[in-house]
Parts: C-alpha cells; sequence; structure tokens
C-alpha cells in the first residue's frame, strides 16, 4: 500500500539536531573551490549545483571528454593516483569528494593528510569490497541474505546446501550486475568461481523477493541527518531500469528502511550522500543488499520532484552548510535511458518531451553503447504508476521512430 503523504512526511522526518561542531574551515563560503575525484554523469550533476550555489569545481579524470570534466570550472586529466595532479587538487580546494566507489581510497588518504574529504576512505573502502560490507551490515545489527565468502576452493564444499540456488559475485569491482553468476550447485558454484578467475567472492542464498528498495541518506559533518523517501526499484539486466517515488509499501516498513539508511551511516561516521539498497522479501521482511557511498542512480528524481536534490544535498555537506529539505513535492517516476536507444540513431526527444511533465537529463556522453547509461527521464504527476507507463511507451516509440 501507498503511503499518504502526511504519514510520509512524519515517518522521514528531514532533519534532527545536529550533535557535532564542523570540521576547521567549514563552512565554505560561496566561490570557494571543491574537489571531485571522478568525471562521470554524477559529477557532472553535481557541478550543475554546485554551480547554482556559487561553488567552483576542480575534476580529476582521466578521460579529456569526460561529462563531469567538460563542465567544471577546471579538469585535471590524469589518473586518481597521480602525484601532481592530487598536489594540486589539494592546493586549489578545501573540500573534496568522489563520485564513484572505486576510485583508489588511497587517493582519499592522501587527500585527507591536508583537506576535508567526504566520504572518508576508511567510508569507501567498505563499498569496495563486499565481504567487508556484508560484515559490516550484520555488525551494525541490520539482517542481510545468507552468504558466504569465497576466498580459497577449500570453501565451497563446506557450504551448506541451504545456500543454493545462490549468486556468486566479485568481491571487488562490481556494479550493474557485472561479475554476478546465479549458481544452483556446489558443481556450478566452483566451475563459476573458476570462470572468474577466482579473485575473492561472495555467494549469497537466492531470495523470494517482492520488491526492491533503495534510500538516499545524507548526512553533514555535523551529525545532521536527512534522509529521502524509499524508492521502489525496477532492474533489467542488473541495471536500474525504473524508480517509482513514492515507493508502494506501508508506513511501517518504509520507517523501517529509512532507520536502518540512519544507523548505518551513523555507524560509519559517514558524511555526504549515502544510498542503501534494500530487498523486500515474500514475507515482508527487509534485508540490505549492498551500499555506495555517493548520490545514487535511484536518487536521480529528486532534482524534479524535491525541494532539494540528492546533488545539492552532496554540495551542501561537503561544504559544511545546513542540509535541505528531502520531502518530495510530486510523485515521479524516473527511467533511465541506456546507449540501446541509439541503435538506430537519435531518439526522436521532441516526442519524448510531448508530455509536459517530463524532464529530460542528458549525461554529455560523446558516444552511445549498450547498456551505457546516456541519462533519464523524470515525469512528475499527480499518478505515480500513469506516467510509468507514459514515459515507458514514449521510450519505446521514440525509438521506433529513430528507425524510420
Amino acid at each position: 500500500m501507498q503511503t499518504s503523504s502526511s504519514t510520509s512526511n512524519t515517518v522521514l522526518s528531514t532533519s534532527n539536531l545536529a550533535t557535532t561542531s564542523l570540521p576547521a574551515g567549514l563552512p565554505l563560503p560561496p566561490g570557494s573551490w571543491l574537489g571531485m575525484l571522478g568525471g562521470g554523469q554524477l559529477g557532472r550533476l553535481f557541478c550543475m549545483e554546485a554551480h547554482a550555489l556559487g561553488y567552483k569545481v576542480c575534476v580529476v579524470d582521466p578521460d579529456k571528454n569526460s561529462p563531469a570534466g567538460n563542465i567544471a570550472d577546471k579538469h585535471i586529466c590524469a589518473d586518481y593516483l597521480d602525484d601532481a595532479a592530487l598536489t594540486e587538487l589539494a592546493r586549489l580546494c578545501p573540500a573534496i569528494t568522489t563520485e564513484f566507489e572505486n576510485v583508489p581510497a588511497a587517493a582519499l588518504e592522501r587527500l585527507a593528510k591536508k583537506r576535508f574529504v567526504s566520504p572518508s576512505a576508511a567510508c569507501v573502502a567498505i563499498a569496495q569490497d563486499r565481504i567487508a560490507e556484508k560484515k559490516f551490515f550484520n555488525g551494525a545489527g541490520i539482517a542481510t541474505a545468507p552468504y558466504a565468502a569465497i576466498e580459497s576452493a577449500n570453501i565451497i564444499p563446506s557450504l551448506d546446501l541451504i545456500m543454493y540456488p545462490g549468486i556468486l559475485k566479485t568481491a571487488r569491482m562490481g556494479y550493474d550486475g557485472k561479475g554476478q553468476v546465479r549458481v544452483a550447485s556446489r558443481l556450478e558454484l566452483a566451475m563459476a568461481w573458476a570462470n572468474l578467475k577466482q579473485v575473492p567472492c561472495v555467494v549469497e542464498k537466492r531470495l523470494d523477493l517482492a520488491k526492491e528498495l533503495s534510500v538516499v541518506v545524507v548526512r553533514g559533518a555535523d551529525a545532521q541527518t536527512v534522509a529521502y523517501p524509499p524508492s521502489e526499484n525496477i532492474h533489467v539486466d542488473g541495471i536500474l531500469a525504473r524508480s517509482m517515488h513514492p515507493a508502494q509499501v506501508d508506513a511501517t516498513l518504509a520507517t523501517k528502511a529509512v532507520d536502518s539508511a540512519r544507523a548505518l551511516a551513523n555507524a560509519m561516521q559517514y558524511v555526504g550522500v549515502l544510498c542503501i539498497e534494500f530487498f523486500v522479501l515474500g514475507d515482508g521482511s527487509l534485508v540490505v543488499n549492498e551500499m555506495a557511498p555517493r548520490p545514487h542512480n535511484s536518487g536521480h528524481y529528486s532534482i524534479d520532484a524535491c525541494y532539494c536534490s540528492q546533488f545539492e544535498q552532496q554540495v551542501r555537506a561537503m561544504a559544511g552548510l545546513p542540509l535541505g529539505s528531502t520531502e518530495l513535492h510530486s510523485p515521479a517516476v524516473m527511467l533511465n535511458i541506456l546507449g540501446d536507444a541509439w541503435a538506430n540513431g537519435e531518439p526522436d526527444w521532441a516526442f519524448v518531451l510531448r508530455n509536459p511533465n517530463a524532464k529530460l537529463h542528458l549525461y554529455g556522453k560523446e558516444s552511445a553503447r549498450p547498456g551505457r547509461k546516456m541519462g533519464h527521464i523524470t515525469v512528475v504527476g499527480v499518478d505515480a504508476q500513469q506516467v510509468a507507463d507514459a514515459i515507458a511507451l514514449h521510450l519505446k516509440l521514440a525509438q521506433v521512430n529513430a528507425q524510420q
């Protein structure tokens, strides 16, 4: 059942009182430089919000045509561990963040010796390793699916048969369904692990899933926290296809998801934007899946449907400013646009935008390829299901038009 707006505003309180003083040098006034490791679409959307608040942005990314680097005030085209690049970034920017979790933690550690870095290298390191991540979740008292770490061949014969069917996932560098294999037996697990070059992995028991949810929570350097209402997500081939807002869940489950996300952010003493992904099981229970130490695809709707977007919150958190409202002022649906839509030419965006409530966001990437995130569309409206159906039809027709 869908929570009413009055219930959501009560359950998902937008802030709590700060309990910690700000680090030295914060808050940063407009005109200050903010540093960003990573030049993808998340960095690009961050740059837009930083500019709106009057800040300058310096991006470090090895791609000379990165989406964020193309609109940043300064783009240092270099590897994330390049000494000269990190020295220049630290010289220019009193506060530094990252737009993706696979930036080397060593780079964040080095920068933190001189500058305010959020999130910390320790927080990012947890998210970079599924084994460490699962241990952290369980240690914080948040339930996960049953799992086992696979770091040697000796583990596989000893696994309980209740672990099957399962999903084998690489411990590191996995995202958007990459590095994941379904397994139904010990033999399949052994073969799948061999095909993954026997790198450290986790195997998780496949559960009876009813829904997938995510919660974007923001924690400031002063320990103030805000949380967005849960998003209901639909994935196709491991990639987020659509997010519905608000999620079609009851208030009790929404509260549990938000409380769990807040608890994890506080347990890490996290600073910045953090997304926690959850599974809702067939029996109505909730387990945590994984986390992303950055703004998240499922939170993109906040640009158009909330008073303060997740990217503005990222700017506020790293600049030491008070956090903004997370209230959803309109129901919305967000649909990812993948490179597949360009298979027969440029999609007919004018046709898509005939829906007056549709907001198109393209990421400025030079080339489209299947599975690559090229942009998204958010539709705000009275009935979230109606706008979801409308935008799905628009994209389908846009592709058909491109073929003609």
